[in-house]
């Protein structure tokens, strides 16, 4: 390793501890002399009758104004909307109540202006900052008082990633979107037990929306479309390749999945990797680790890459620099015991500043931002407050962990060390700090920091309950104990002090931990009806047919046991059951039709005269095994036996003319198969218009999966409206399933397939991917991936099973 780049990275490092240094000698004077807490007093008298209506006889010293009669009247009118305020309320509930309360305008500009703070360093006085800030409320409300159709009240919809991806098509990165989508899905399924998967793809999610801020603040009107387009794309690809170190490197190394052997191997890479701008090669790693090392080490060498080719070469010394810094403050915090007694204040802080710090400065690195002295400095004081205010919120599960953060090592030493510095008036010293030095006591900049440290005491109330919380609170308030009788005083009675992304995040998270369990139950039902269906599809020759019909039942039950994923019947019998009530038992025979019906129709897709396949389902076509003739015969009598399965549903449970209806609608259905065929038959060579593929493909899948909503829907006499809502999602789930295999003909693997790739082009078949090439492939399958999921918005209950479903459809390998 030079030590050119060792001696630049640790001067810089040096540098950055120097400027930390100074700013923690002022924070501990200011532990000294207490002047902050007559400024931060006076501060909150200031702020206080905007949030805190009437008076307190237990205020005393606190000197509370007597109301005049317009204060009056504002105390009643705010007491009336009190009285209003739900207690149990949903997200949409507590948006609408904020609406009508008229306090919705303030609890977006309080929450927008801060992120402006918070992620893009922004200074609240700079009137282009305040237009952004008042055009971006706009675009909040707008999309929050729209009509909803989510039965839970949440963001659901506006969290999904069909929202996502209907954002990237306004802004035209429909590829970049789709990349990162895949990204985030691969990462979540990778992230180990030990780690929380939600927090995980929260924090890469978040990082990838600050990059993709910064960049739309850069932006104005007269950004030509070509460069914004460009610009955003490379944010979105940027915020992930940056994002990703999070999960990976962070929560990864401060997490016990690793032993510490590999904690120690896998720091020394990431160090290499900064100090000489390569990531080196993973040398031979073995263990229960193995797989993910394998994975974490490609993606991160794939992220490390891009950025460093994205950077101009006078913006990488600086990336690399600020990354290293980052890197070695978090090292040094994380190698501390919180058994060691005898670590300084300087120890304890000086690497928190740094990564506080460094973590967002490396944002605008990255995006190779113009230079801002003002930026950096903002940026620099302001992550120690979030630090702190992040590390008193996780004290309880810092403590459990045995994590050394200024809170838990204060509660393990300070009546030994009466020199450790109480990190919780640290916090409100560093308010000051921030108020009065960085922000020079704007008013406004003023107002958002207390209500965002007022609000987080609150949240913190508001999870242990308030016996909890003031058992808690006494082990931080014994010093300056009349101040801290005021702010509690606050806690308990200030309002309008909560932020939009507050519940943004708590929505996220329980969305996020919804959809992984809601994945888990998918897997689970779908793994568990396969294996019931499977083993009622196998036919036995009746004793009394022929001896002939055992060839004919030996390349009936050949097809039948293949290792097919049996989607069909699989979702006639969670929708007929879980969905509609409907008997198991009773319904079996609808189940094995479908399949018997599916199978047929393979056999006839697979003939010479057809497609000419040499396996299916991991094995030879029956055609290569038993000849045409005898598969052709096999087809027929599958089709002939569905039929007969249907007409023996019980009428007892459904009903003569349910049954009726059902078999008049599931031959309708073989028809147009057939139609389909014919029409997938004689476009052999021809170039289709991506209407005739819509067409084919529909009717050569979407119907089948459209027989096999509809069908538990008319036994359970479903009312029509609903049924075109299923069709609808079975029309656009189809045409998605259709393509993505014709996408994975061309990336996928054969042995996970279980058939080869490249038939479609052997077969001169025009697909989505001849039609629209690879990357219009993916987006005509978002495309209906997103009009699949909101068609599920007007069905009347929710059925998490078909939303999984059709993530399963655009992102499964086989």
């Amino acid at each position: 390793m030079s030590n050119e780049f060792v001696d630049r990275a640790e001067a810089c490092y040096q540098q950055s501890e120097q400027q930390a240094r100074h700013y923690f000698t002022w924070l501990n004077e200011q532990m000294i002399t207490k002047e902050y807490i007559q400024a931060l007093t006076q501060d909150f008298k200031e702020w206080q009758p905007e949030h805190v209506h009437g008076s307190s006889s237990r205020a005393g010293w606190l000197n509370w104004s007597l109301p005049n009669r317009k204060s009056i009247t504002a105390t009643v009118e705010t007491l009336k909307t009190q009285i209003a305020k739900p207690s149990l309320r949903t997200p949409r509930e507590y948006i609408q109540w904020l609406r009508h309360a008229g306090k919705l305008d303030a609890y977006l500009q309080r929450s927008v202006s801060y992120m402006y703070m918070r992620d893009l360093g922004k200074d609240l006085t700079d009137s282009r900052t305040q237009l952004r800030i008042e055009a971006t409320v706009a675009d909040i409300k707008k999309t929050l008082l729209r009509p909803d159709k989510d039965q839970t009240g949440s963001f659901a919809n506006d969290l999904s990633w069909t929202a996502l991806y209907r954002w990237s098509q306004k802004e035209g990165v429909e590829r970049a979107v789709i990349w990162v989508m895949d990204k985030i899905k691969l990462a979540a399924a990778m992230i180990p037990e030990g780690l929380s998967a939600e927090h995980a793809q929260r924090k890469l999610i978040k990082i990838i929306i600050g990059v993709v801020q910064h960049v739309l603040d850069e932006l104005d009107e007269d950004t030509p479309l070509e460069e914004r387009t460009r610009r955003l794309d490379e944010a979105i690809r940027l915020g992930y390749s940056y994002g990703l170190t999070y999960p990976f490197i962070d929560d990864l190394l401060d997490s016990t999945v690793l032993s510490l052997p590999e904690k120690e191997r896998y720091s020394d890479m990431i160090r290499t990797a900064l100090l000489t701008e390569a990531v080196p090669e993973l040398e031979q790693w073995d263990g229960p680790n193995a797989e993910l090392v394998r994975y974490v080490h490609s993606e991160l060498s794939e992220a490390f890459e891009y950025i460093r080719q994205q950077l101009k070469p006078e913006r990488r010394i600086k990336f690399f620099e600020q990354a290293y810094v980052f890197f070695e403050s978090q090292q040094r915090d994380r190698i501390k015991e919180l058994s060691y007694a005898h670590y300084s204040n300087e120890d304890l802080y000086l690497p928190i500043i740094l990564k506080a710090a460094s973590s967002r400065l490396i944002v605008r690195s990255v995006l190779s931002a113009p230079e801002d002295q003002d930026f950096e400095l903002r940026t620099f004081y302001y992550g120690l407050y979030n630090q702190l205010a992040d590390d008193f919120a996780d004290a309880f599960d810092d403590m459990a962990a045995g994590a050394v953060t200024p809170y838990t090592y204060y509660l393990q030493h300070h009546e030994a060390r009466p020199d450790l510095i109480n990190p919780y008036e640290l916090y409100w010293a560093v308010i000051f700090y921030l108020i009065h030095q960085v922000y020079r006591a704007d008013p406004q900049t003023r107002e958002i920091i207390l209500d965002r440290a007022i609000n987080g005491l609150k949240r913190r109330k508001e999870r242990l309950g308030a016996e909890q919380y003031d058992e808690w609170m006494k082990r931080w308030t014994a010093d300056s104990a009349e101040f801290h009788q005021y702010v509690q005083e606050l806690v308990s009675r200030a309002d309008d002090v909560d932020f939009f992304d507050k519940l943004l995040r708590d929505q996220m998270v329980e969305s996020l931990k919804r959809d992984r369990e809601e994945q888990a139950l998918f897997q689970d039902r779908v793994e568990q009806t396969r294996e019931e269906i499977r083993s009622q599809l196998p036919l036995a020759p009746s004793t009394d047919e022929p001896p002939i019909s055992e060839l004919l039942m030996q390349t009936v039950n050949y097809s039948l046991n293949g290792d097919g994923k049996l989607l069909r019947p699989i979702l006639a019998s969670v929708m007929g059951v879980h969905e509609y009530g409907l008997d198991a038992s009773a319904i079996a025979p609808l189940l094995r039709s479908l399949e018997y019906m599916h199978t047929a129709s393979l056999i006839f897709d697979d003939l010479p005269s057809q497609d000419n396949a040499d396996t299916r389902r991991g094995r030879p076509t029956l055609h290569r095994l038993y000849g045409s003739g005898t598969a052709e015969l096999t087809g027929i009598y599958l089709m002939q036996r569905a039929t007969e399965e249907q007409a023996a549903l019980s009428t007892q449970h459904f009903g003569a003319q349910s049954v009726l209806q059902l078999i008049r609608y599931s031959s309708r259905k073989a028809q147009d198969i057939c139609m389909g065929q014919s029409l997938d038959l004689h476009s052999k060579g021809e170039q289709l218009t991506l209407e005739q593929l819509n067409t084919l493909c529909f009717y050569k899948t979407g119907i089948a999966f459209e027989a096999a909503l509809v069908m538990p829907a008319i036994l359970a006499q479903v009312e029509e409206a609903e049924i075109e809502v299923l069709r609808t999602f079975a029309f656009h789930a189809g045409i998605a399933y259709q393509i993505k295999d014709d996408l994975l003909d061309v990336e996928g693997d054969g042995d996970v397939l279980g058939k080869p790739v490249g038939q479609d082009t052997d077969n001169q078949r025009s697909t989505f991917v001849s039609v629209l090439g690879l990357d219009g492939a993916r987006q005509e399958m978002w495309e209906h991936y997103c009009l699949a999921m909101e068609a599920l918005r007007d069905l009347p209950r929710q059925v998490p099973f078909l939303k999984h479903l059709a993530g399963f459809i655009i992102h499964r390998q086989y």
